[in-house]
């Protein structure tokens, strides 16, 4: 009988989780649960903010505040995927938005890949 090395076992099973995500699938929920205050190109400018102090957070501008797993790194997905989950008010953010708990690793995935399609590398902040 054969048997697989530690690291050959590590291999297998992180390739059996690494799932594609779906911007289609994201764009949908992104439709649902963002737009109303992120809008609908991912600008911060949805219906929902008018009289907003606080704008909410431009995506198209690539401009992220949060390093939440710190890795020196603002701006990962992992680090989106933790304020999706757990709202910016966890990490010094505001509390306007609420953290989505309930969203499963899948379609917060893909709402990240679709989040990154809303970015225009033209006008990214430095």
């Amino acid at each position: 009988m054969k048997t697989l090395s530690l690291s050959a076992l590590l291999l297998l099973v992180g390739s059996i989780n690494a799932v594609a995500a779906d911007p289609a699938e994201g764009k949908a929920l992104y439709q649902s649960t963002c737009q109303t205050c992120h809008g609908e190109s991912g600008g911060g400018d949805g219906p929902g903010i008018d009289d907003a102090i606080l704008k909410p957070r431009a995506f198209a501008l690539a401009a992220y505040k949060f390093d939440t797993d710190a890795d020196w790194s603002r701006g990962t997905d992992a680090d989106l995927a933790n304020v999706i989950r757990n709202g910016p008010q966890t990490y010094g953010g505001s509390y306007l938005m609420p953290p989505w708990p309930g969203l499963s690793d899948e379609q917060i995935n893909n709402l990240v890949a679709f989040i990154r399609t809303l970015e225009q590398p033209a006008q990214r902040a430095p």
